[in-house]
């Protein structure tokens, strides 16, 4: 099905916004409705700083740079925040048990239909309660989303699910067996070492593309990207769950199994909309895994991004708890049937590509 490109006109042209408001209406409506959601279960919202010291530590994230500039003329680096997560957990080290956050968040070298450089996050942490408890915010704030905009479908494309149906969980190593035919699992040892050649051999077997460099990260999301994503989140919600420790650099490992971590990712329409974890509290660990993540920024891109020292003296300090975030412009989207993200945001980033 084609669908039409966007406008040539600006987006505050009279007849293109007359286009866009039904979107954003719905978009108003949606977050009231949330708002009101978390207010009745007693969570706290919040609102955090964009400007951090680090903006996250994953190798594959990129981040917008700017400088502080100090009274006396000192200068200091600083970045618009990737996700407000660092800010919230500091939060919960301070005694907060549940929050929650509608946060303006930032990501370089990404825009498309589903993607901007500016966009809003919300976030929710539960603490002292597992992540299956995000499991059922999730299958609630589908139906919520669908009930506020009068719809019985969220879509996108040409692709539907029905709201009001429990999502389903399938793990990443049954999403591997069934649409790919790989055990994942077996290029995994039971201290969450991964094994290149094993997984490649298997990539190969499967009829997909396997390059020199290839390192077992890309393998593991070439298969997600070309053979599991398509077929999730059709005619109901999947929840995709126990990641691979490896791919789970925030969460922590999973009781049952250590080659796995509480992770989760919620699907609808073929549309990623959510990334949850039971979140890690080992400050140690944690800087092991941010090291590591800017080991292989700086092999692939050639920088990397500071560690946040007062997050890993915060996180110390924090309860166990579970924390998720989900792309609000991408609910809106499903909810309004809306085909570009730049369709429900107020006042889209100006292009910058020639």
């Amino acid at each position: 099905m084609d669908h039409p490109a966007p406008s040539s006109s600006p987006w505050w042209t009279p007849h293109v916004h007359a286009d866009r408001r039904p979107f954003l209406l719905g978009r108003n409506r949606i977050q009231a409705a949330l708002r009101g959601f978390f207010g009745s279960r007693d969570f706290v919202e919040v609102d955090t700083a964009t400007l951090q010291t680090s903006p996250g530590n994953e190798a594959h994230l990129h981040a917008f740079a700017t400088e502080a500039v100090g009274p006396d003329g000192s200068r200091a680096p600083l970045y618009l925040h990737t996700s407000p997560e660092f800010a919230c957990k500091k939060l919960l080290a301070a005694g907060e048990s549940r929050i929650a956050c509608f946060a303006h968040v930032y990501r370089n070298r990404e825009r498309g239909p589903l993607h901007h450089p500016e966009f809003t996050m919300l976030e929710w942490y539960r603490a002292g309660e597992s992540y299956e408890a995000l499991m059922k915010d999730c299958a609630e704030i589908l139906g919520l989303a669908a009930e506020t905009i009068g719809t019985r479908t969220l879509t996108y494309r040409d692709r539907e699910i029905d709201p009001f149906r429990e999502p389903e969980r399938l793990s990443v190593a049954e999403a591997f067996e069934r649409f790919a035919g790989i055990d994942l699992l077996a290029s995994i040892d039971r201290n969450g070492a991964t094994d290149r050649e094993h997984l490649a051999a298997s990539l190969k077997a499967a009829g997909l593309r396997v390059a020199g460099d290839d390192t077992w990260s890309d393998l593991f999301s070439r298969v997600i990207v070309e053979r599991v994503e398509p077929n999730l989140g059709l005619g109901r919600a999947t929840i995709l769950d126990e990641y691979p420790v490896a791919e789970a650099a925030l969460a922590r490992p999973a009781a049952r199994d250590p080659r796995v971590a509480e992770r989760f990712e919620l699907y609808a329409c073929g549309v990623e909309l959510a990334n949850a974890f039971g979140e890690l509290t080992d400050a140690a660990e944690q800087r092991r895994r941010f090291e590591a993540e800017m080991a292989e920024k700086v092999r692939v891109y050639g920088e990397r991004y500071p560690v946040d020292e007062d997050f890993l003296a915060a996180l110390a300090q924090m309860p166990e708890a579970s924390g998720i975030a989900l792309g609000f412009d991408r609910l809106v989207m499903v909810a309004t049937g809306a085909s570009r993200i730049d369709q429900v945001l107020w006042a889209p980033v100006p292009e910058t590509s020639r």
